[in-house]
């Protein structure tokens, strides 16, 4: 044994087995570089051969500070920061972070913005979950869903680059509303891709669902249960693989979701099957929720026209002064909210992501919080893995969909 093992050893005594402390079982590591964890994320495994006796997640790798250094900008300045979170899912963390402010400041929001934003956001979920099947295909060597999957991702982009003029950091939503109205050939090009996708998702099927090589690796493994699930905080498709139908979009209605009729996908086994198996009917639903929305998208502004908390549009502010000033002074000094402390929360693609933003009156937040569904959901690591093989650990991980970003924050 090794001086470093030693020290591995002395530092997480209370984590390993006796075995290892006797030298029976090996001490490994697994990342930060390796890239089956999907980021830089470390797994110190313990193993009994190849058997997995104990998996301990190090992460802090990626830690950036964003909560502090949104607390040192303006409620509008710090915006920019939340899509740097989970890269993604930028759209929604825009808007948890937009409704989060809306609630502090009792900011109204038109009918047109909240419909947009429900489909945007929905977009970003079928793009998420895209990455997330192309990716786990891949960890189990199954390439060409991957190149499928990337295929039809970058037509989600391309709508969101339509709209913002980025493919990922959009910072689209806005307290109040959207930064702006979304082009004219914006419903034509979202027809177009709703229309291909449930093909597409058909192929992605023949090609998985079953696969005896895929059912091989991905059946039985993981395990988890609903109590064990909530115990931990587990949330998202990780939950609702365990058979507990609990997605806020339905039990705590945000943006007008109260109007879309869609289905909680569930499944009962909470392994790696099951996780897979909802996440493939999520994004079928989300076709559901967009089309509705398509077909309700009224007319009409798409950001408040409360000037003191808003910037006017760009269009007024050469003609009135008042919009001149209004502009200058949001952007130079920030407005002041009143004090109090609120919490908002989105069905992101990997469960509830929550904001909590507390108020001393001032032009910046006092306390920036994020409740990120990446870092709840990777404490059922330890328990999903025991007992597993090494080469299952790969699949377990995929499974789970973390994003470092969202974990270390």
């Amino acid at each position: 044994m090794t001086d470093l093992q030693e020290v591995t050893i002395a530092d997480l005594k209370h984590l390993v087995s006796e075995r290892a402390i006797q030298g029976e079982t090996v001490l490994l590591n697994m990342g930060p570089q390796h890239p089956s964890t999907h980021g830089v994320l470390r797994l110190l495994l313990e193993l009994d051969g190849e058997i997995v006796v104990n998996c301990i997640p190090d992460i802090g790798f990626l830690h950036t500070g964003i909560e502090k250094n949104m607390e040192a900008k303006t409620y509008q300045k710090a915006e920019v920061m939340t899509d740097r979170l989970d890269y993604l899912n930028t759209v929604g963390n825009t808007l948890a972070y937009s409704l989060a402010v809306e609630k502090l400041v009792d900011l109204d929001v038109p009918l047109r913005a909240q419909v947009i934003r429900v489909i945007l956001a929905e977009l970003q979920r079928i793009a998420s979950h895209l990455i997330w099947l192309g990716t786990a295909a891949l960890d189990v060597a199954a390439m060409s869903t991957f190149l499928y999957c990337f295929r039809e991702r970058e037509s989600i982009l391309d709508i969101f680059e339509m709209c913002s003029g980025q493919r990922m950091m959009t910072t689209y939503i806005r307290p109040g509303g959207l930064w702006r109205d979304v082009p004219v050939e914006f419903v034509n090009a979202v027809r177009d891709f709703i229309k291909i996708l449930p093909k597409r998702i058909d192929q992605y099927e023949a090609l998985l669902t079953r696969n005896p090589l895929f059912l091989d690796r991905t059946l039985g493994i993981g395990k988890i249960t609903t109590e064990d699930a909530l115990n931990l905080g587990v949330t998202g498709p990780g939950l609702r693989a365990t058979g507990l139908a609990w997605d806020l979009r339905k039990a705590r209605p945000y943006s007008g979701y109260e109007q879309y009729e869609f289905q909680i996908p569930t499944r009962p086994e909470g392994d790696v099957y099951a996780r897979y198996l909802v996440r493939v009917r999520e994004m079928r639903e989300a076709l559901k929720i967009v089309e509705q929305a398509l077909d309700k998208l009224p007319l009409g502004p798409v950001r408040s026209n409360n000037y003191k908390l808003v910037p006017p549009p760009r269009s007024e502010i050469g003609v009135s002064m008042e919009a001149l000033i209004h502009h200058f002074k949001l952007w130079t000094e920030g407005f002041n909210a009143p004090k109090g402390s609120v919490y908002s929360a989105i069905e992101s693609p990997r469960g509830e992501l929550g904001v909590y933003l507390e108020s001393d009156g001032g032009p910046k937040p006092y306390r920036v919080h994020w409740r990120t569904p990446s870092f709840d959901n990777l404490q059922a690591m330890p328990l999903m893995s025991k007992g597993v093989l090494v080469a299952d650990l790969v699949a377990i991980i995929g499974s789970v969909d973390i994003v470092l970003g969202d974990v270390d924050r």
